[in-house]
């Protein structure tokens, strides 16, 4: 039997089988229905946020987020490659320029003290990234936004439901993505979503996802088909139901993680930020290979071994990626390398067994299959 680094928490069949009945009743599938309005309602009240927009996948949520400022070609977008691809490939696609500001060596999020120096005349976003349920220094990087003119939109794929001070993560910024992919702490199988505060942002996105349609016969934008449909809305709709107690359960996980590993030599936990209360939706460490005498891909061998499946996640970088030599300048990041290259993320989900936690971390330190 394998373990996974990550399990979709799912309602049951009967309740999904309940919700998505009136939608064969009516036939109406797409298109921004009754039942995509009803999860749009829910989320914007769970989430605590002024406005809200679904869509397909949290990426085309990026890119239509992007799209909607009207940033000219060639504008630079400030963001961390310490991330999943799809931020980095958002920026690119829009026709923008990713620079690579290095991160915090104990949150893994943009370094505040490094993204001044990156601002030039061509600058016109701050895109950082909230990492494995921790938040970004949210108010440090608003001071440099309002001191330079920059939007700020936050790439939230792994924050939905993390707090800071009590207010949710969705009201940091000009935007925040939200992830709604199967592996995530809350999911519509797939989707994604733009949490946003000011109204002028609702109409655009609500036409740039649906090809830029103005109206009936009025098509006054090149956009894309980034819609949520009724059925993935009916999954989101029965699976919010069971996030909170679901982030109990990955909260207790991730406590029997650190009463065993936290005093580990060798390995070093993630540090939240004061003030946030996360979501729990990875579990990192950072395996320093002099002090704990392997590196991080001989315990993945040794876990895969096992049949336990951890991920090394974020690796590579993302300006260590193939796809963007020579195409622009890259910025070195030293700490972001290094984090990539010494970080491995744990099976955390929130059926995941006490049992299982402690075989895997006798696994991690050796004490069981020979180190």
């Amino acid at each position: 039997m394998s373990t996974f680094v990550t399990q979709s928490s799912i309602a049951p069949l009967e309740e999904y089988i309940e919700e998505i009945r009136p939608i064969f009743e009516s036939k109406r599938m797409t298109n921004m229905g009754p039942v995509y309005k009803k999860l749009q309602h829910q989320l914007k009240k769970y989430l605590d946020v002024p406005e809200l927009s679904l869509f397909v996948n949290g990426h085309l949520a990026l890119e239509t987020g992007l799209q909607t400022f009207d940033f000219p070609t060639g504008s630079e977008v400030i963001t961390t490659p310490y991330t999943f691809v799809s931020t980095t490939h958002a920026i690119v696609r829009q026709n923008l320029v990713p620079v690579f500001c290095d991160i915090d060596p104990t949150d893994y999020t943009i370094d505040v003290n490094k993204i001044e120096e990156l601002i030039t005349e061509k600058t016109v976003a701050i895109m950082p990234v909230h990492v494995y349920g921790n938040l970004c220094d949210v108010e440090t990087i608003q001071k440099i936004a309002d001191r330079h003119g920059l939007k700020v939109l936050y790439d939230g794929a792994h924050a939905f439901g993390t707090t800071y001070k009590g207010k949710g993560v969705g009201n940091f910024g000009d935007m925040c993505m939200f992830s709604f992919h199967a592996t995530k702490v809350f999911n519509t199988i797939e989707g994604g979503a733009i949490a946003f505060k000011d109204t002028c942002y609702q109409m655009r996105l609500h036409e740039l996802k649906n090809f830029g349609i103005h109206g009936e016969d009025r098509v006054a934008d090149v956009g894309g088909n980034a819609k949520l449909d009724e059925f993935r809305a009916a999954m989101g709709i029965c699976n919010l139901r069971y996030v909170d107690e679901n982030i109990k359960k990955r909260k207790a996980v991730a406590e029997k993680y650190d009463e065993l590993l936290g005093d580990v030599a060798g390995i070093r936990l993630m540090q939240l930020r004061d003030g946030v209360t996360p979501n729990y939706a990875y579990y990192p460490v950072y395996i320093d290979p002099v002090k704990f005498g392997e590196n991080r891909d001989d315990v993945y061998k040794r876990l895969e071994e096992n049949n336990i499946h951890a991920r090394r996640y974020f690796y590579p970088a993302t300006n260590d990626l193939v796809c963007y030599r020579g195409k622009f300048e890259i910025q070195d990041t030293p700490v972001a390398h290094d984090v990539s290259m010494n970080i491995l993320c744990l099976p955390m989900y929130a059926d995941l067994g006490m049992d299982e936690v402690e075989r895997i971390c006798e696994i991690v330190t050796g004490k069981t299959n020979g180190r």
